[in-house]
This record gives C-alpha cells, structure tokens and sequence, in this order.
C-alpha cells in the first residue's frame, strides 16, 4: 500500500547505488543471492533471541533487495533475474515467522497462521502475473520490473515495518503476527477480487 510512496525517496539513492554496482561489474542476480545469504542469517539469530543481529540481517536483505533491481536497470532487465528475486523473497519473508518459532514456543501457532497467510499473498501475487504475462499486460506502477506486480495491503514497505516490530517488541509477536496475517488475508481477497475483474 505504501511501496508507492517510499520509492519516490528511495528509489533515487538507490539507483546511485545500483549504476556503480553494474560499473564494477557486480551483476544483480550476485547481490540477491548475497542479500539472501544474508538475511537467512536472521533465523538462527531469532532462535538464539538475539533480535538485533536478526534485524540488521533483516535489514541488510531487504536493502540488497532493493539494490538488485537498480542493478539490473543499468545491466539488463531478465525473467530470471525476476524469478530469482521473487524466489528469495519469500522463503525469507517465511524464514523470518520460521525464525521465531524456533525462538519460543508461543509463538510456533502465530508464525504458522503468518507463513499460511504469506501462501495466500504469494500465491495470488504469482498467480496474477502469469495470467498477466499470458495476456500481455503490463504495469510501471511499481517501476520496471520483470514481471506484473500487482499491490495490495501489505507489500514490501509493510512488511520491513513489522519485521522490524517484531524483533524490536519480540514478546507481542503473537499479537502482531496475528494481525499482520489478518491483513494479509485482506490482500489476498482484494487480488482475487482483481483477478476477477481483470480476467472474468
């Protein structure tokens, strides 16, 4: 929902980034898989408790994350490239409700209802873009990208806000991932709803 607005101001130091990136010859597949070396650090990190290394390896994934498109944009643009990226994405979105499960015992039920909720986002988000694809439809709306990207209630600038929650309050995971799974679930019915309208 607030993607959007958050790349207007990230999305111009982070093509600065991603143009001297491309220059040394650093490709962008090489810094989503090093992002997401990296941010797999985080479920070791949030078994042991230790919550503030697990952000800064959160952080530090969803940075290459961003980076990685830059980089393309100044390369080439490629479906695996896409592919990759989206791949990365969520494992590690299930990686971090993974990570707290393996932290307390509380929280395994709510870490499941927020991967099972992840399945409904995911699967509705990839779902529309291979229809998308097979109809030739395209969008910019999230700038260039390989394939559609359809938004909705929670996407990347969301999920890095309760991310960051839950390693900064570990003990409301519950709650928290309660509610961010619930607003999941909105997303995944508002895509439905759109897929119904866009390919009924």
């Amino acid at each position: 929902m607030l993607d959007p607005y958050v790349r207007q101001v990230i999305d111009p130091p982070l093509d600065r980034i991603g143009r001297r990136l491309a220059a040394a010859g650093i490709s962008a597949n090489a810094v989503t898989v090093a992002g997401f070396a990296v941010g797999l650090l985080a479920i070791p990190c949030l078994a042991a408790e230790w919550y503030g290394l697990a952000l800064a390896a959160i952080l530090a994934n969803r940075l290459a994350d961003g980076l990685d498109g830059a980089v393309a944009r100044h390369t080439t643009l490629t479906d695996f490239g896409g592919y990759l990226d989206i791949v990365c994405d969520f494992i590690m979105y299930s990686g971090v409700a993974f990570g707290f499960a393996l932290a307390r015992p509380g929280n395994a039920v709510p870490a499941a209802f927020l991967i099972l909720s992840f399945v409904g986002t995911g699967t509705t988000f990839l779902a529309f873009a291979i229809l998308a694809a097979k109809l030739r439809l395209s969008s910019d709306a999230r700038g260039r990208k390989s394939l559609y990207y359809l938004g909705g209630l929670t996407e990347g600038t969301e999920t890095i806000a309760v991310f960051t929650a839950f390693c900064l309050f570990p003990s409301a995971f519950p709650s928290l991932a309660y509610v961010f799974g619930g607003l999941c679930w909105l997303t995944t019915a508002g895509r439905v709803m759109a897929a119904r309208h866009t390919f009924g």
